[in-house]
C-alpha cells in the first residue's frame, strides 16, 4: 500500500528541514507532501530548494488559511492508499510510523490514532493543555460512546477509502474534532497505539491556543447533530 504523507507548514522555518529529513528516514514514504500555508518566516523559499530532485511535493496557498485547510489541501492531492498527517514541528517522530501501519497491514483497522496518553515517553510539559485535551477527548467518548484515549491527537493514519466521500470544513485546529467526529459516525474501524512525544512550549513557537479548545467543544457538539 503506498503512503502518503502530508506535512502542514506555518512558519517552521527552523524545523521543516528535519522533519522532511526524519520522514525520508523511515523509508516508509512513498509521497510526501509540504502544505506550506502562507508561511512569512522564510519557510515558503526553503521549501522551495529544500528537494532538486523531486521526491517531495511542495503546495502553497496565498495566504494562511489554517492547519485544517492545509490537511484538506494535502488529502485532496495526495495518490496514496493511506494517508498520514505530519506536524512539521518535530513533536511527534516519524520513527513511530511502523506502530501506526501495523494495525492497518494486520487488517482490524481503517484509522489508527497515535496516543500520547496509552503509556509511552513524553516530555512531561504544558499541564492545562493536557488538561484540555483529556477533557476534549472525554466529550468525544460520551457524545459518540467510545474509548478514545487522544482524540485531539496530531498523528492520524487512514486509508484514503475512509475520507474519499467525506466532507471537511475545518480551516483550523478543528479539524481534529471535525474529522474524529465524522469517522466515529461513519463506523470505521479505529485503532488507537502509544507514541513517544515531545511538545514544544509556546516559546518555542506552539501555536494552539487555549480558545481552540472551546471551538473544539463546539465543533464535537455541533458535528453530534448535524451531518
Amino acid at each position: 500500500m503506498k503512503l502518503s504523507v502530508i506535512i502542514p507548514v506555518y512558519n517552521e522555518v527552523k524545523t521543516i528541514r528535519e522533519i522532511i529529513k526524519r520522514v525520508q528516514a523511515t523509508g516508509l514514504a512513498d509521497e510526501i507532501l509540504a502544505i506550506d500555508d502562507g508561511s512569512t518566516d522564510g519557510s515558503r523559499d526553503l521549501l522551495a530548494n529544500i528537494d532538486p530532485e523531486g521526491s517531495v511535493k511542495v503546495i502553497y496557498h496565498e495566504h494562511n488559511q489554517g492547519k485544517g485547510k492545509a490537511v484538506r489541501t494535502g488529502i485532496q492531492n495526495a495518490s496514496g492508499d493511506l494517508i498520514i498527517i505530519q506536524d512539521a514541528d518535530l513533536e511527534y517522530d516519524p520513527r513511530e510510523y511502523p506502530n501506526l501501519l501495523k494495525p492497518i497491514q494486520e487488517g482490524i483497522a481503517d484509522v489508527v490514532y497515535g496516543s500520547r496518553f496509552l503509556g509511552a515517553g513524553r516530555r512531561p510539559v504544558l499541564f492545562w493543555n493536557m488538561v484540555a485535551n483529556k477533557i476534549l477527548t472525554l466529550v468525544t467518548n460520551i457524545l459518540y460512546n467510545n474509548i478514545l484515549t487522544d482524540m485531539e491527537t496530531g498523528y492520524k493514519l487512514f486509508r484514503r477509502q475512509v475520507v474519499q466521500n467525506m466532507t471537511l470544513h475545518a480551516h483550523g485546529f478543528e479539524f481534529e474534532p471535525e474529522f474524529t467526529a465524522k469517522i466515529l459516525k461513519s463506523k470505521a474501524r479505529i485503532y488507537e497505539v502509544p507514541i513517544t512525544f515531545n511538545p514544544r512550549d509556546y516559546s518555542e513557537g506552539k501555536k494552539i491556543k487555549m480558545r481552540d479548545a472551546f471551538i473544539a467543544m463546539w465543533t464535537l457538539i455541533k458535528y453530534r447533530f448535524v451531518d
